[in-house]
């Protein structure tokens, strides 16, 4: 179930990511990493590959001296992974068969130098049946967990990683841009729908990961995606859309719209403290601050406005090839942001039963502060009724 409608990193560029993960398994302390497939496995070889009941792994070992990477698959699984520089990366691959074991075959890699391994750490999002297999087979090997050391190599963007945002970013400003096209009184959240997904992929998106279209009380809810509400004249409209562009990097844009005069009088006023308080969130970024200083910053306009009880979640998230990765810009958060790091800032006010706002930008530490992939205006979109 390997993805095909992708563009894959320079072979070179592969290679180097493959000796940095054994470079930071060694430091981790773990004989060897077993990367599941997904967003992890897509960074180190260049594809996500897929996982059921069958098991795919790639096993990285720790240091310089372990041997080779090697992929290991389901044999009917090959021709997806055929687009896999495997010879020009270091890459071995091995394939199984139905009735064969893949989790013995796993602890026999594992185990082929000269020192057993007692330490591999395992992909996050392994599924357990896998995880518990592996246990088995190899019942003398403590498992921990891979996010952590490869957080490392991806949590900071390359040159080639941010243009990659940035492409997403404008495709997913032009569908803001087009919104008036489809946002009308008389339709419904999921007919709106529909048409935004559809913009998504005619402005460079591969698809839609995610649609939300939250009118007039259904706004006050984060999550909402659509329903067969139909908007009416003075809904507030919350909507927050993104997808990955064919580098595999994501958009994740929200704005606010009105259609005609807001229903609720104090929806002009609140808006504005959210504008501000977005602005000072983004303001506050530059390379040492930390993110709970810059969740704290989007916070401090909203409670002064006495709102703080209706803004109910972080005020940001990492992002790259997974719409939400480290780091995650919240209170408690002491870590340092860094050049290259990549993330929203996106701070909302839903008030249950009536109306809710978010303004979402993806932003980008430089050396020296910060660069917003989003240019679309932030004020409160007024659209005919």
């Amino acid at each position: 179930m390997a993805s095909t409608n992708s563009v894959l990193p320079p072979a070179q560029v592969l290679r180097s990511r493959l000796d940095r993960a054994r470079e930071a398994g060694a430091a981790a302390g773990v004989d060897a990493l077993l990367v599941a497939p997904g967003s992890d496995l897509r960074y180190l070889i260049g594809v996500a590959g897929g996982s059921r009941e069958r098991l795919t792994t790639l096993v990285v070992p720790a240091g310089s001296g372990g041997g080779a990477p090697v992929l290991v698959l389901p044999k009917l699984e090959g021709p997806g992974f055929a687009e896999v520089p495997a010879a020009e990366i270091g890459l071995e691959i091995v394939t199984w068969v139905d009735g064969e074991d893949p989790y013995r075959m796993v602890v026999e890699l594992l185990s082929a130098g000269d020192t057993p391994p007692r330490r591999v750490a395992v992909g996050d999002m392994l599924e357990a049946l896998h995880v518990l297999a592996l246990r088995a087979a190899g019942p003398g090997i403590e498992q921990s967990l891979t996010g952590p050391v490869l957080r490392e190599l991806r949590i900071r963007k390359t040159a080639e990683e941010i243009d990659g945002l940035a492409a997403a970013g404008a495709a997913i400003d032009r569908v803001h841009a087009r919104m008036g096209e489809w946002l009308r009184v008389g339709r419904t959240e999921a007919e709106i729908g529909d048409d935004i997904a559809a913009a998504i992929v005619a402005e460079g998106h591969t698809h839609p990961d995610f649609v939300i279209v939250g009118s007039g009380p259904n706004g006050a809810s984060p999550h909402h995606r659509v329903s067969d509400r139909v908007v009416e004249a003075g809904d507030v409209v919350v909507i927050d859309i993104g997808g990955p562009v064919e580098s595999g990097y994501n958009s994740d844009c929200t704005r606010t719209y009105v259609l005609g005069e807001p229903a609720h009088p104090d929806v002009r006023d609140a808006y504005e403290v959210l504008r501000r308080a977005q602005q000072a969130a983004v303001d506050t970024v530059r390379p040492g601050v930390t993110a709970a200083e810059i969740d704290a910053a989007a916070r401090r306009p909203i409670e002064e406005a006495g709102l703080g009880e209706f803004f109910i979640h972080r005020t940001g998230h990492g992002i790259g090839l997974d719409v939400h990765e480290e780091p995650y810009i919240v209170g408690g958060n002491d870590l340092p942001v860094e050049e290259g790091m990549a993330f929203s800032i996106e701070p909302g006010l839903y008030l249950p039963g009536r109306w809710g706002a978010r303004i979402e930008d993806i932003v980008v530490v430089t050396a020296d502060g910060v660069r917003p992939v989003n240019t679309r205006s932030h004020e409160l979109t007024v659209l005919p009724a």
